[in-house]
Formats: structure tokens, C-alpha cells, sequence
């Protein structure tokens, strides 16, 4: 049931262009388009266990004859290594079937063909969720990329995207204030937009589409009332760099998506939804800040 849920789940992500933070393998991704799978994809999840079949299978270039297998291979039937590492039969009754120098090649075959089908349940389970929102036949048009994309949208962060869907009140988007913030979040590592991104807006991607992109945060101009609210900050160097860090990391709200109405001599986020509120402070302000 829940490998049907989560189909549901991967349906509305890609009903509504929502994306979802998923991590699967890209061998599951071609299962759901009904790629065929190959031992190229289980050697992406999965090296060392493909190295170590190769091994057996060719193991006479080592030297090994078949007095000597058992005392170099230490597995005595056909059971494997399953995706979560626990060691299963690969084959109905494979703990009584003997693995042997004779059947060496036959394990192999029948271990690969395990490991490469052994989430085929869950897998259709899945896709029956997403048949509830999306018509599944048309998955197959789709390459893996492609529809891990649709439902995951983009892993990376763009600021020029970014740019792409903001929009700004009463302040310039040439403003120095608003140019030292996107500076600020190029500096930033992608984990850190990702935290950003959460913040203003409730997700971690981007959908691959930036025209499927309907929400968009604001950036606003809010002066406080205090006697230095008249003045915007001039720094240099490391001190603007330090308080464009300090105002994104301060100044992003989240709650109610109405404009900033407060006395505070520094940024708030708990003010408004989707809003990043940029504060117009003056030196001494700025100084103090930074300490």
C-alpha cells in the first residue's frame, strides 16, 4: 500500500508540477518507463556486488580449479545479496541447489536476473498509484531522465532562475541593496539555496520547466522607523558580503503574505509569505549587525 501511495504521490507532483525531493536509483526510473534493464544499470547501484559475480564467473583466470572453489568462494548454493544486503535465494529453492564449479556460469545468470527484477512488485505497485492521476501508457514515451525530471524537477538551485521569478515592490532590481543579496546567493552553495528555497517557499526543486514555476517570492523595500531608516547601508568588501549573508539569512518571510509593518531595528521572518522584507539601515546599524 505504500508503494501505491507514493505512485499517488509522483502523479500529483506531476499533475500540478509540484516536484517532489526524491532519491531513487535510475534503474527504478527505467522501470517505470519500461525500459528493459541491463547488468550497465545494476553496476550503477550496485559495483562491488557485480565485481564479485564477474569473479566467480571468470575465476579460472585465477588459478581456481574445481578443487579448489569452494576453499576460495565461500558460498555453498545459490542464495545473493539482495538490494538491502541481507543474503536470499535467488531462485526458488535456491538454498538446496549446490553452487558448484560446473554451475558457476548459472548462478551468475540467475543472480543478475534477480537483483535486476527483484523490485518488479513494488515497482507496479507504484505505477498503479500514478494510474490514478496520470496515464501511466504514456511513461513509456519518456526516457528515465525525463520523467525523474516531471516528478523531481531539477536538483540544482539556479539563481538565474531565480531571477527569472521573483518579483520586486518598491525597490529597483538594480538597487545595490537587492544586487549584494543575489550576489550573496551565488556565493551560496547549493545546499544552502536549497535552504533558501525552502524557506520562501515550502520546496527543495525547482520544477524542470522555469514556465511551470507559479509561486514566486517578493522582494520588497520596508523602512524602519528609527531615526537611521533614511539611509542605505555603504560598505565594501568583506562587510558587504557579510551583510548581504546576514540579510538573506535574516530577512526571508514566510507567513501571512502581508507587507512588513514593524519597528524592529533588524529583518524579520515572521511577517509575510513568500517575502523577502530588504531593510535600508545605515552605517552605524550595519556595524552593529556585524559585530
Amino acid at each position: 500500500m505504500q508503494f501505491k501511495f507514493l505512485g499517488i504521490l509522483m502523479g500529483v507532483a506531476i499533475r500540478t508540477k509540484k516536484p517532489l525531493d526524491l532519491h531513487l536509483a535510475p534503474l527504478v526510473w527505467k522501470q517505470l518507463c519500461c525500459v528493459p534493464l541491463t547488468l550497465e544499470d545494476l553496476e550503477e547501484v550496485d559495483l562491488l556486488y557485480v565485481q564479485t559475480l564477474n569473479s566467480i564467473l571468470h575465476i579460472e583466470d585465477s588459478g581456481i580449479t574445481e578443487e579448489s572453489f569452494h576453499e576460495m568462494i565461500p558460498l555453498d548454493s545459490f542464495v545473493g545479496q539482495s538490494a538491502d544486503g541481507k543474503m536470499v535465494p535467488i531462485i526458488p529453492g535456491g538454498n538446496s541447489i549446490p553452487l558448484t564449479f560446473s554451475n558457476r556460469k548459472e548462478y551468475v545468470e540467475r543472480a543478475i536476473e534477480y537483483r535486476l527484477h527483484e523490485m518488479d512488485r513494488q515497482v507496479a505497485a507504484v505505477r498503479e498509484g500514478m494510474s490514478w492521476i496520470v496515464p501511466v501508457p504514456l511513461l513509456s514515451l519518456l526516457t528515465a531522465k525525463q520523467l525523474e525530471q516531471m516528478v523531481c524537477g531539477m536538483p540544482e538551485i539556479s539563481v538565474e532562475v531565480l531571477k527569472k521569478v521573483v518579483r520586486y515592490r518598491e525597490v529597483d532590481e538594480q538597487h545595490q541593496l537587492v544586487q549584494w543579496f543575489w550576489h550573496t546567493l551565488e556565493e551560496f552553495s547549493n545546499e544552502e539555496r536549497v535552504l533558501f528555497m525552502r524557506f520562501v517557499s515550502g520546496r527543495s526543486r525547482l520544477p524542470a520547466n522555469t514556465a511551470d514555476i507559479s509561486q514566486r517570492f517578493q522582494i520588497m523595500k520596508v523602512d524602519r522607523v528609527s531615526n537611521v531608516c533614511e539611509h542605505v547601508f555603504l560598505g565594501e568588501g568583506a562587510v558587504l558580503r557579510a551583510a548581504g549573508r546576514a540579510l538573506a539569512s535574516w530577512s526571508v518571510c514566510r507567513t501571512t503574505g502581508r507587507p512588513v509593518d514593524s519597528v524592529s531595528p533588524s529583518p524579520t521572518a515572521s511577517s509575510c509569505h513568500k517575502l523577502l522584507a530588504l531593510y535600508f539601515v545605515d552605517r552605524v546599524f550595519a556595524n552593529n549587525v556585524l559585530k
